[in-house]
């Protein structure tokens, strides 16, 4: 069995590729099936119950991906992620039905949690410590120019409403044919199944911290995305002023994310974390005391995303920097399980906190919840002892 060695400049670009052809696939479905469902009036409510099975399917895959991972490759992992997402996404066009499209979703999110747990173990596993931060921060900034670029294709629904389905799927196709050049490689040291609970135990216990920023960086994403268009209708912005604002957060993380990646591998990670966790907290709960005013709420989620947008990433990366490489695939199936949590809870807890408490409160919910990770990170101690040793057990 093949063991992975230091990415090459090719092996890098289609990996990146592979992610910013998903974060597209992501970033374009959200908003385009959502219009098409509220084109055919179909209720708000039965619309957004609706999206939430893109995350039931990303979600549910990270509880059986690791062992066919470690037994067939990420190479394979990566190819069937693209043929799942590819040949769901072209069928939303041919069968309008609500619960196909339901069933459709999953498969998208199936497949594209396939792509993203291949493409950054590989990265993580194959680089070398004092370049990790870097190479995964290059993963986190392909990922967000996808998701950015992604609702642009909605406009492609004036050739017709199939188009930018197509269009998606012919992408999914290019890249595959890339990935195919790559030579196969592995996760280190398959485990025996009866290690599997030892072996997830092992991983909270030495790394718990570095696994908490998935939680969240899936909380920040999907409350923005599904609460904020709500909290600026409630402050009086306009549709349009809502639109630019929130790219602003994409924006804010890809200016600083290889710049962060960079320090955190000069200064480490755990700092870089705490710090700007701490920042983006109070960030957070001086968004409400901008009012409606554009440009202030432009600059302060700009700057929060540029702080806290590579939370996942840079969680990641130290979990890579505390843990042997046998159990990052453990570490990398509870991070997007994390994620996924994060993603499910913060939408409904968004909402349920306008609706019943303060239209503001989703950003002292934000907030609160980057200063509590800020305050953990002072308990948290690096395992003394001979990690790696321990680890073999597992093997």
């Amino acid at each position: 069995m093949a063991h992975a060695s230091a990415p090459s400049k090719k092996q890098l670009i289609i990996l990146l590729s592979v992610t910013l052809i998903a974060g597209f696939n992501q970033g374009l479905l959200l908003p385009l099936l959502a219009i098409l469902l509220d084109q055919r009036g179909i209720s708000s409510d039965l619309n957004g119950l609706n999206s939430m099975a893109l995350y039931i399917g990303t979600f549910s895959m990270m509880f059986f991906i690791e062992k066919p991972v470690r037994k067939f490759g990420y190479k394979t992992g990566i190819l069937s992620g693209i043929a799942l997402a590819g040949i769901a996404t072209l069928i939303f066009p041919m069968c309008s039905y609500l619960w196909v499209w339901f069933i459709l979703r999953i498969a998208v999110g199936v497949g594209d949690s396939a792509l993203h747990y291949c493409t950054q173990l590989w990265i993580v596993s194959s680089s070398p410590q004092n370049k990790r931060g870097r190479y995964i921060s290059l993963y986190g900034m392909a990922y967000g120019i996808g998701f950015s670029l992604g609702p642009t294709g909605i406009n492609l629904t004036a050739i017709g409403s199939w188009f930018p389905f197509v269009m998606n799927t012919l992408l999914f196709l290019i890249v595959a044919l890339f990935v195919s050049t790559l030579k196969p490689e592995y996760p280190e040291a398959a485990q025996p199944a009866a290690a599997n609970g030892n072996r997830f135990s092992f991983t909270y216990r030495v790394a718990w911290f570095a696994l908490l920023p998935a939680i969240l960086y899936g909380l920040l994403e999907s409350t923005m995305n599904s609460n904020f268009p709500l909290y600026g209708l409630r402050i009086d912005l306009s549709k349009e002023a809502i639109s630019m604002l929130l790219p602003a957060l994409g924006i804010g993380s890809l200016l600083v994310m290889f710049p962060l990646g960079s320090l955190s591998d000069r200064i480490g990670r755990k700092g870089v974390l705490m710090f700007c966790a701490c920042t983006a907290g109070a960030l957070f709960f001086a968004v409400p005391l901008a009012g409606n005013n554009i440009v202030w709420l432009f600059v302060l989620l700009a700057l929060i995303g540029g702080l806290v947008g590579s939370f996942f990433s840079l969680g990641l990366a130290y979990a890579a920097d505390l843990l042997p490489k046998n159990v990052l695939p453990s570490a990398n199936v509870i991070a997007s399980i994390h994620f996924s949590i994060g993603s499910l809870l913060g939408p409904s807890l968004g909402g349920y906190g306008m609706r019943h408490i303060s239209v503001n409160s989703l950003f002292i919910m934000l907030g609160g919840a980057f200063i509590l990770f800020t305050v953990t990170g002072l308990f948290f101690r690096k395992t003394k002892g001979n990690v790696s040793a321990e680890s073999k057990l597992f093997v």
